[in-house]
């Protein structure tokens, strides 16, 4: 087995480089956007091609969801056209593609969670250029995995739980309490990448990753607050009161009974991942 991870440098991308090198030792390629920009047809063809990459996880990703209203252009370059790119690398010399994508493909007016054959529908320039990677990965390279994820926090990188925590010294905070999700922690999902990868059964399509559990990200505040101590008041806001450029799906569980069943992945609840991901960003203070 040969792996290359684009977009290493990532919140995913940093998880996956320590659990690669733990299950498959020396076996994983790790690019970012410095070593192979995927934005370039020859370079992803070339470089993929002198590899002789046995799978390709694809973590690069243009994730400003609020500058990509105004970058649409860029957004889609690499969003869309990157995919497209690797996808028709890694069909020319049969590797096969596991791609991260997002729970910004559906719109967010459901009330159960949703399955992974559920009505798309996109509502930001965010979630078209992701839901155009599916389709357009799907029809070049049908041998895929596609997996979608949302509200994925980790030590690295920006993220909700950092942003939360930069603001512990202040008095107070306003969070939304009308979208209601599951966190995700990255080393979560990146051990299931590794459980795919490690599977003796490769079952193309699309699945749904996140931790167990449901909340908002008022209480996914509070839940920051109240484990690291800290005495910031979180003040529910309605998403009225927090205009952004993109538009935010109010709901956006995701039924993970497919991935569950499948590869047999067991998943931690979401305030039990926090707790480990905070005891891991005290100890790197």
């Amino acid at each position: 087995m040969k792996i290359l991870v684009t977009g290493a440098n990532g919140q995913l991308g940093k998880e996956l480089q320590t659990v690669l090198e733990e299950k498959f030792p020396g076996q994983a390629v790790y690019a970012d956007s410095g070593v192979l920009d995927i934005t370039d047809s020859a370079a992803v063809n070339a470089f993929v091609t002198a590899g002789d990459f046995s799978h390709i996880i694809n973590c690069a990703a243009y994730t400003a969801v609020d500058k990509a209203e105004e970058e649409s252009g860029l957004c889609n370059a690499v969003n869309h056209e990157g995919v497209k790119n690797i996808a028709a690398a890694a069909e020319a010399i049969g590797a096969k593609v596991l791609h991260i994508s997002t729970d910004y493909v559906f719109d967010g007016h459901a009330f159960t969670p949703y399955g992974e054959g559920d009505k798309v529908n996109p509502t930001s320039v965010y979630g078209v250029t992701k839901r155009k990677a599916e389709t357009a990965l799907m029809g070049l390279a049908p041998g895929s995995i596609i997996v979608r994820t949302a509200w994925l926090y980790s030590p690295h990188g920006k993220n909700f739980v950092k942003t939360m925590l930069n603001r512990a010294s202040t008095p107070e905070v306003s969070v939304v309490y009308d979208q209601v999700g599951t966190p995700t922690y990255a080393l979560d999902l990146a051990r299931a990448i590794a459980a795919i990868l490690g599977s003796r059964q490769w079952v193309p399509g699309i699945y749904h990753f996140t931790n167990e559990g449901v909340t908002s990200w008022y209480d996914f505040a509070e839940a920051i607050f109240r484990t690291t101590g800290a005495k910031t008041q979180v003040v529910p806001i309605p998403t009225a009161d927090y205009p952004t450029p993109a538009t935010r799906p109010h709901y956006a569980v995701l039924d993970k009974s497919k991935i569950k069943g499948t590869y047999n992945i067991k998943i931690p609840h979401w305030y039990e991942s926090l707790q480990h991901c905070l005891r891991r960003l005290d100890a790197i203070k």
